[in-house]
């Protein structure tokens, strides 16, 4: 048994589906699954001029449910002439297979497709079910996706007891990282008031700059914190600073700051967004700020279900994952909020480049894995 993720990863790659576009590639995945015994529900979300097309597809009723999450919507592929080949040609050379999504993440729903035909054949009679998330909003603004669809499986009673997202998380390795979590992001667009002036007359105006400078410079020397047992040290960056003057001789009236900081499980948004006004007030400014986070962080646990993803990965592989937890979010942040999750896939040295690529070898690979670890949890 070894089912070829190869046809399917190519076209997929040919859907130009830039998000919110599918270009047909949730409906290569339907016809796929729908001969395996899946039950597919289509799930449209968002306004007309950004309508985002879901897959939810599922094979059984009993637990213990396992869930594959993962999208079909890739980054756009900048200029096409820098590409070798068509981005979205899914061209083949030298045992590579290049294009738009092949290694985030087209690549892997193939393998997992691939890994998941194979288990079924071997294992008709498993115990459990299996779902796939399939979602065309997730690199963007990931608003009508996978959040959307956790909902609408809420309601109807189809909450996995388990899930994997199938993100290229191998760094060197296929199997060498298992992301068991993700930071928090959360971003602040900070506007300080002042009087304008005459830079020789500074007692009649109000330096908005100096304000701003005055509370950035405790919040860029003092450490949010100094890291958790499975997270690095939170980190703040100052991301843009602006004042829109070209004048030498003149204060300026306002000044302005874009904040992101990449928190760990030590913090919830509100509190660094309380830490902010506070710093703002303790400064003395006049200001206004908006403030917007794009997920919590979340941790699963090494337990029953990381202990045995990691088994499964290591019987295919040969490989010892490390537990892992840095880089930017994913759709996992939202999964979190349901069931254990952990991602696992291919080596994601190529996302969202020039000449996006992976390995024949490595799909191939990453479908047996797949299948490994479907064995591991549902016989």
């Amino acid at each position: 048994m070894s089912t070829d993720p190869i046809p399917l990863a190519q076209a997929l790659i040919r859907c130009r589906s830039v998000t919110p576009a599918d270009d047909g590639a949730l409906d290569l995945v339907q016809r796929a699954l729908e001969p395996l015994g899946f039950a597919c529900t289509r799930l449209a979300f968002g306004p007309d001029d950004y309508r985002v097309d879901n897959l939810f597809a599922r094979r059984g009723t009993e637990g213990p449910h396992f869930c594959y999450a993962g999208h079909t919507d890739v980054v756009p592929p900048g200029n096409p002439a820098a590409w070798m080949d068509d981005p979205f040609a899914g061209v083949i050379r030298d045992g590579v297979l290049y294009g738009r999504g092949a290694c985030d993440m087209k690549g892997g729903i193939a393998a997992f497709i691939a890994g998941l035909t194979d288990f079924l054949a071997a294992h008709p009679a498993h115990k459990g079910s299996i779902s796939l998330l399939i979602t065309g909003d997730e690199e963007a603004r990931s608003v009508d996706g996978t959040a959307k669809v956790l909902e609408w499986m809420q309601a109807k009673g189809q909450i996995p007891d388990m899930a994997l997202v199938g993100e290229p998380t191998s760094r060197a390795a296929l199997g060498d990282t298992v992301k068991i979590g993700r930071r928090g992001s959360l971003n602040a667009w900070i506007t300080v008031q002042g009087t304008q002036g005459h830079s020789a007359y500074p007692t009649k105006a109000d330096n908005p700059i100096h304000r701003l400078v005055a509370a950035l410079a405790p919040l860029l020397a003092t450490p949010l914190d100094n890291g958790s047992a499975h997270f690095p040290p939170s980190t703040l960056q100052v991301t843009g600073f602006d004042v829109g003057n070209a004048a030498t001789n003149v204060i300026p009236a306002v000044a302005t700051a874009m904040l992101n900081i990449r928190f760990n499980d030590h913090h919830r948004s509100p509190q660094l967004i309380e830490r902010l006004h506070a710093t703002l007030k303790a400064a003395g400014a006049r200001y206004e700020m908006r403030t917007e986070c794009s997920g919590e962080s979340f941790l699963t646990e090494p337990g029953p279900f990381v202990d045995g993803l990691a088994r499964a990965i290591r019987r295919s592989t040969g490989v010892e994952p490390v537990l892992d937890t840095g880089g930017g979010t994913s759709d996992a942040r939202f999964i979190a909020r349901y069931c254990p999750v952990a991602e696992f896939g291919g080596v994601g040295a190529t996302l969202h480049k020039t000449d996006e690529n992976v390995p024949l070898a490595e799909l191939h690979a990453l479908a047996d894995a797949y299948r490994t670890v479907l064995e591991e949890f549902l016989t």
